[in-house]
Parts: structure tokens; C-alpha cells; sequence
């Protein structure tokens, strides 16, 4: 389906790849491991992995304590033995990732534009307080909506549904702006559109279907909207 500007009239941003960078995750192991890139991409992959389950098995906890689990499994299987307050050291950089160049700029435009902007993650609420607040966004969103509300993770509906509820919009008048390919196709399943943000240009997963619209940049989307 082709993207369809004119039905929206609420934004929903993912947070962590989208807003800001998990890659940048990498630099806090640099202190502790010698080669941390493989330890950072495992983390993230065990962290993603670890919320899809949770959801099939009813065994929800806040995304700081998976995301921890992650963590401290991927120093494990690479043998790195440092402290527990080493590793909630690194844990922490979750609080002040890097931020993407575009994001407020982007957002700016799409907030003067007249569209209300939220932001629907898998993070715990404290997570996207101190998120926000480092991206320096927070005057440019309606609110944050987190999956801790519902205890349940991306790609599910229920999310989805709940973030519509929130902001009093109707479903279909939402695109979901995000740089997971599974939160593009969780969104549009459950009913909003679904925007993919490539800032890395990487291929498209071939599952479940395609994203209504593909863009590099926040600013990509501001134009596809008319602002």
C-alpha cells in the first residue's frame, strides 16, 4: 500500500535506533573489552530477542533488567569477567546514547507542522525520561508512551493499540516512525501506517510485507508529509 499523507494526523517515533543510536553502545565496552564490537552486537541482538519471548511466555520484566540479562550474557559467552557496577556502568549508557543529527530538527518541523508527536517504546518509563531529555525533545512531544504500561513488548498489538488509545487518535491516522524493520510491520498489523527510517542503507527484510514509506531522515519524512 501506498504511503498516505493526508490520513495522518498523529506521529509515533521508536527510541533506541531511531532517535538515538544503539551502535554508539559499543564505546562504553571499550574500557572493559578488548574487542567490543562483537559484544556490543550480541547484546543488542539477545536484548531484542529476549522481549519477543517474554511476550509468548508471560514473562514480562522492564527493558533496563532485559537489557541487563543481554548484556551480562554477552560478556559471558566472551569470557569478559568485570564487576557488577562495571557492568551497570556500561549499562547506563543507555541513558545518554547518541543522538541522530536530524532528530530535532525533523521532529521540529513535524511539531510546527501541526502533527502531535509521541514517542512508543519498548524502553521503561525512566528510560525515555532521561532519553528525552538528553535528545533535548521533550518540548516537541505530546508524551512518551512506553510498553511497560501494558507489559508487553513490540512487535505485539496490544502496544500499538494501546499508543492509539493514548493519543486519542484513531488507529489508521497514525504512522509509526521507526528504524526496526519488526516494529514497521508490529505497527502496520496492527493498523497504522508504518514508516522505515534507513539512515544506514541497509536491505529490507523480506518478511510479512513492506514499509508505506522509506526514508534516510526525519527530514525525508517532513517532506513526504507536506512540512
Amino acid at each position: 500500500m501506498a504511503f498516505a499523507p493526508d490520513r495522518v494526523t498523529t506521529i509515533t517515533f521508536d527510541s533506541y535506533s531511531t532517535i538515538v543510536d544503539v551502535d554508539a553502545a559499543v564505546q562504553a565496552l571499550t574500557d572493559h573489552v578488548d574487542d567490543p564490537e562483537p559484544v556490543s552486537t550480541l547484546w543488542r541482538l539477545r536484548s531484542l530477542e529476549y522481549t519477543l519471548v517474554a511476550n509468548y511466555l508471560d514473562a514480562y520484566q522492564p527493558f533496563y533488567e532485559m537489557n541487563r540479562d543481554a548484556l551480562q550474557y554477552a560478556l559471558d559467552v566472551f569470557d569478559v569477567d568485570i564487576t557488577e557496577d562495571e557492568r551497570d556502568e556500561v549499562l547506563a549508557v543507555y541513558h545518554e546514547l547518541e543522538v541522530f543529527d536530524d532528530v530535532r530538527d525533523g521532529i521540529e518541523r513535524l511539531h510546527e507542522g501541526g502533527y502531535d508527536c509521541y514517542v512508543v517504546s519498548n524502553g521503561d518509563p525512566d528510560m525515555l525520561s532521561s532519553m528525552v531529555a538528553h535528545a533535548g525533545i521533550d518540548d516537541l512531544l505530546a508524551d512518551t508512551i512506553s510498553a511497560d504500561e501494558v507489559e508487553t513488548f513490540k512487535p505485539a498489538a496490544e502496544l500499538y493499540r494501546h499508543a492509539a488509545a493514548r493519543t486519542g487518535t484513531p488507529i489508521d491516522e497514525i504512522v509509526h516512525v521507526t528504524a526496526g524493520w519488526y516494529d514497521v510491520m508490529g505497527a502496520k498489523h496492527a493498523g497504522m501506517q508504518g514508516a522505515w527510517v534507513d539512515r544506514k542503507g541497509r536491505p529490507w527484510e523480506a518478511v510479512a510485507g513492506t514499509p508505506d514509506l522509506t526514508v534516510e531522515s526525519f527530514y525525508e519524512l517532513a517532506n513526504a508529509l507536506g512540512v
